[in-house]
């Protein structure tokens, strides 16, 4: 009896070669195998015999080259690209829209990933990024259940958890400023303007180009430039050494560093780094005044939790006796970007936007490749009587199955070419689109190049593989006599993909509207004040109040300017820690509220509606400032919120009642809740007191002539205010800034959804065109029989029209669960409306008909002695 090589190997080379290599190599193969038996063991000579068939043989068994499997598939790969080539080719409708759909769709996936490994790659540059923690603070008071969370904290901090804690290596304070620093003797604003303490460069790592970073913020009045900042200020002279001006006053800063620029992935960004002493404050021995951020180096990765357990009990016995709680939290570095509800100094972004358009990018692909599908097993008919001839001369299944998968691979490399031009191209709009600095070098780094080709090779196989699997398996003999149609299979196959597709689409249709509704909602919602032509500018801390009189008189000569009003915060966020109380309130119970310091016409300015009392005047203002007798004092203008907190039954009620903020006051006046932070949040107690101090002037314009009373109030402000640069921006801007991210998700959803619909459209274009040429024979007998043209388009879109509908069914129930979950992000938020579903489902199944329209209407009015000649 004959011994047998494993079955598993004789099944791979006559499943894979020709008959006539096949004979070749089971003789030969057969005679080494059974040499080997009779001089060893079967396992090893089974073990080999595997060996030689997975590495096409080894040197010496192959007797001439022309009989080599090497020599033999290397043949085939070449009459495989030239036979793919030819095919495409050939079908150009079919080629063309395939194409143009992965050429679409790699292009958007390729910008898609860019923004998405540009988001992910924060901060991965710094080494100690996986020991650094920020902490977060929360705070109350005794007798109040509302606590205030977030990333600010006071001076003391930092020195005492590195004294106290062993887990703690260094402690570093920071906090970011606008700074005047003068330039060629003129002032300028520097908003990048961040101050540190000495122990920053070893905690965070920046590439210092000149100085000693263990030393360059020690003591006061130092300061570290980046290197496109030393050469705005002092070219290519060598800048250490040199002195600043830094600040109202114009202090000299000692220049003892230049860093490289910080890289686009930092959340740490600045122009201007200055030591921390320089500010004062370093020496405040309190857990209030939590106006800094604070990160900390732990000495491993390991530290965090032991760490945490110690911060609370620790805390507990420090607030003891003072009436207040503080807790502070630890949140890892690598967090902070990303998975953070507080932003970074950079503006955070959460990753579920990321995650949103990493399903989008990958919906696109996913319709790009049910296109090709569809068109590839549409186009099996006409590529059936090829099948059958080459079956019949010799070609086994294998190799038109790699023929099928090297056409979808050909056009994979083709789009990917095609598209990683277009998305450098695109790059730069889309970078403008974002706000953000995306690189097109990413695109050819091994990482990135190297996830391409597995993509386009994903891409071939999934789009490619049930038509190779199909076209391989037909039968010579049935295809050759003209009886093969498409089977049962690869028509639900292609239903299914059609409904797919449109149910994505229509997802997508509704995922949009609904991002776009909330943001037209955040847009246009009655917020409670005015933010139209309300113009900001930086006047800083050090601003006389008598500088401020003048400034304001002066600015109100013009007929344009209406009011203006100094400020701590605009009404667009105001965010404070205070607590509130009345005096008949028991001593130990207070209210946590947040508080804005104002002069008179902050109302008029703003447009804040009140309820009950009067706005501010000058000479409460004054009397605050001047606080020399008992008759001066703080003046309060309360929120409803605050009123209701304190007890009070109506606005009217709180008018004239005294209250203790920062000390004793009087109500003199209840406004209507506003909205004061994100509408992610809801409306909180607000309290606006008198002060002379601010560092915003708030000026409420006509808007008639915004250009000349922009100029006049530069005029006015250069005479009054040399020594400050003229910075403005709009009320409406910063309101705009806090919802950017959700901003730039709906500018994106808005163009890959479109890009998404466009592709499905496509796709059913061209499905719909080879199904009804398919069809053209029953259109021509239903023609002379009398079908109307009416009776025929109902019939060629009937189909349609139900598959149209089952996605509707498939994608309303998921887009409806899923946007509900995001709209539950905001406090403030629009209704999911029925008629919205409605009316997407409506637009989709026009989008559908028109489509399939256009062939069928050519079909109808084509000549019926052609369909039936042409068959």
């Amino acid at each position: 009896m004959k011994v047998k090589p494993p079955l598993f190997a004789l099944r791979f080379f006559q499943w894979y070669c020709t008959p006539e290599l096949a004979d070749y190599i089971e003789g030969d193969l057969m005679e080494v195998y059974e040499r080997r038996l009779k001089n060893g063991r079967k396992v090893k000579a089974d073990l080999l015999f595997i060996i030689d068939i997975v590495f096409l043989f080894r040197p010496g068994i192959i007797r001439s080259m022309d009989q080599s499997p090497k020599f033999y598939h290397s043949v085939m790969l070449k009459n495989n690209l030239k036979l793919a080539v030819r095919n495409l080719w050939k079908n150009k409708v079919a080629t063309i829209i395939n194409v143009f759909g992965l050429t679409v769709g790699i292009t958007s996936a390729l910008l898609i990933t860019l923004f998405i490994y540009h988001e992910m790659s924060f901060d991965a540059f710094q080494p100690n990024k996986e020991r650094i923690a920020r902490v977060i603070m929360e705070y109350g008071f005794e007798g109040s259940t509302d606590k205030v969370k977030g990333t600010f904290t006071s001076t003391k901090v930092a020195p005492v958890f590195s004294r106290t804690f062993p887990e703690v290596e260094k402690g570093v304070r920071m906090t970011d400023a606008d700074m005047i620093v003068k330039l060629n003797n003129e002032p300028v604003l520097e908003s990048n303007f961040m101050f540190a303490d000495s122990s920053f460069f070893q905690a965070f790592a920046f590439d210092m180009l000149e100085g000693n970073p263990t030393t360059a913020l020690n003591g006061p009045d130092k300061v570290v430039l980046t290197a496109s900042t030393a050469f705005r200020y002092f070219g290519k002279e060598p800048a250490v050494g040199k002195t600043l001006l830094i600040g109202n006053n114009g202090t000299p800063y000692e220049v003892t560093g230049v860093m490289r620029d910080y890289p686009t992935t930092s959340q740490i960004k600045f122009d201007f780094l200055a030591s921390f002493s320089s500010l004062k404050a370093n020496q405040e021995e309190t857990y209030f005044n939590a106006n800094y951020t604070t990160y900390l180096l732990l000495n491993n990765q390991h530290a965090f939790g032991p760490l945490q357990e110690k911060l609370h009990p620790f805390m507990e016995n420090e607030m003891k006796g003072s009436g207040a709680s503080i807790l502070f939290y630890l949140e890892p570095f690598t967090d902070v970007h990303l998975r953070s509800p507080y932003a970074d100094f950079t503006g955070s972004i959460s990753i579920t936007y990321l995650y949103t358009l990493g399903g989008v990018a990958l919906l696109i692909m996913v319709i790009v490749c049910f296109t090709y599908i569809n068109l590839s097993t549409a186009k099996s008919i006409d590529r059936a009587r090829e099948v059958g001839i080459r079956k019949v001369s010799g070609a086994v299944r294998s190799q038109l199955f790699w023929q099928f998968i090297g056409e979808a691979f050909v056009l994979s490399i083709l789009a990917v070419i095609v598209s990683m031009g277009l998305a450098i191209l695109l790059l730069p709009t889309f970078n403008e689109l974002l706000n953000k600095e995306l690189d097109f070098a990413n695109l050819f780094t091994p990482t990135f190049l190297l996830g391409i080709f597995i993509a386009s090779l994903l891409v071939s196989l999934i789009a490619g593989g049930y038509p190779a699997i199909i076209l391989s398996r037909l039968q010579p003999a049935r295809v050759l006599k003209g009886v093969f149609k498409n089977t049962p299979s690869a028509k639900i196959l292609q239903q299914s993909l059609t409904v797919f597709q449109f149910a994505i689409s229509l997802f997508l249709i509704i995922a949009t509207g609904i991002i776009q509704g909330q943001l037209n909602f955040i847009q246009n919602q009655k917020l409670g004040y005015d933010r139209e032509h309300v113009v900001m500018l930086s006047v800083g801390w050090n601003l006389s109040h008598q500088q401020m009189i003048t400034l304001k008189n002066e600015l109100k000569t013009n007929p344009n300017i209406l009011h203006a009003s100094r400020c701590s915060s605009s009404p667009v966020n105001i965010y404070s820690g205070y607590s509130m109380r009345l005096p008949s309130m028991a001593e130990n119970e207070v209210i946590s509220t947040n508080a804005n310091p104002v002069d008179a016409g902050y109302i008029k300015t703003t447009g804040l509606q009140l309820l009950a009392g009067a706005d501010f005047t000058d000479e409460q203002v004054d009397r605050t400032r001047a606080m020399n007798s008992e008759e001066d004092k703080f003046y309060y203008i309360i929120n409803e919120s605050a009123a209701k907190a304190l007890g009070f039954t109506s606005p009217e009620d709180a008018i004239g009642r005294e209250m203790e903020l920062n000390s004793v006051g009087t109500i003199v006046g209840v406004i209507k809740d506003f909205n004061f932070q994100s509408l992610r949040t809801s409306i909180q107690p607000l309290v606006l007191f008198t002060a002379s101090w601010g560092n915003r002037l708030l000026v409420k314009v006509k808007g008639d002539d915004m250009e000349g009373t922009l100029a006049f109030m530069q005029t006015k402000w250069k005479q009054l205010l040399p020594h400050r640069p003229f910075d403005y921006s709009f009320l409406d801007q910063e309101y705009e800034k806090m919802y950017r991210s959700e901003v730039q998700l709906g500018q994106m959803m808005n163009l890959f959804a479109g890009i998404a619909i466009v592709l499905a459209c496509l796709g059913l274009f061209g499905l719909s065109s080879f199904m009804i040429q398919q069809r053209n024979k029953e259109i021509s007998i239903r023609k002379v029989l009398g079908a109307s043209a009416f009776n025929l388009l109902g019939i060629l879109s009937g189909n349609f029209i139900r598959l149209v509908l089952l996605a509707i069914v498939i994608a309303t129930p998921v887009a409806y669960f899923l946007m509900r979950e995001w709209l539950d992000g905001f406090v403030y938020k629009i209704n999911l409306e029925v008629w919205f579903f409605i009316v997407a489902g409506v637009a989709t199944l026009l989008i559908a008909l028109f489509t399939v329209g256009i062939h069928g209407l050519k079909a109808v009015v084509d000549n019926p002695i052609k369909g039936l000649r042409s068959e």
